[in-house]
């Protein structure tokens, strides 16, 4: 019985995570956070785009290579900010609390990157970055990414084609391309 309850939860969240997935955002694209939260699990809402930022996809907080990928954007914020960038998002499908202990975790909330929840996985979806993570992570996932927006509009993407390595999306590398 167990057997059939787990092979049927994985088949909703893989038909959960294509539903939810459209085609992946372009420069030149408009996007919108969607229902994302930040401080408070009950307090979802859409964050306004203003000047330029960066959006870091990742895959799960506390997992192994998104600790050793974000603490490089968290290192260079003056950086970022000396190239003209706004703000810097991080962005998970996990919940509020959980990408809050991870900020804190790996800046002791000393920072002025944005930890944001997407736990719906509808920002995620809707920039056409989310996958089925079952197997390693219990459900749809957010692939491994970076946009660069001007306002609203998609500069830039960057993706990586194994979620579980960092190469085109490390901070060094979009930092060398601004």
């Amino acid at each position: 019985m167990s057997s059939i309850l787990t092979s049927a939860t994985q088949t909703a969240h893989s038909v959960a995570a294509t539903l939810l997935s459209k085609s992946q955002v372009q420069p030149g694209n408009a996007i919108s956070f969607k229902d994302v939260k930040e401080e408070a699990p009950d307090q979802a809402a859409a964050l306004e785009l203003k000047g330029r930022n960066i959006i870091v996809g990742v895959p799960g907080a506390f997992a192994g290579v998104c600790n050793a990928q974000v603490p490089g954007y968290i290192n260079n914020v003056q950086k970022f900010k000396e190239k003209g960038i706004a703000e810097i998002f991080v962005v998970s499908v996990n919940d509020a609390f959980v990408m809050q202990a991870w900020k804190e975790h790996l800046a002791n909330g000393n920072t002025s990157i944005r930890f944001v929840a997407d736990d719906q996985g509808s920002f995620t979806g809707s920039v056409g970055m989310l996958f089925d993570a079952s197997d390693l992570l219990g459900g749809p996932r957010s692939k491994r990414y970076v946009i660069v927006t001007n306002g609203d509009k998609v500069e830039k993407v960057a993706v990586e084609e194994d979620p579980g390595q960092v190469t085109c999306t490390a901070a060094e590398k979009i930092l060398a391309q601004l």
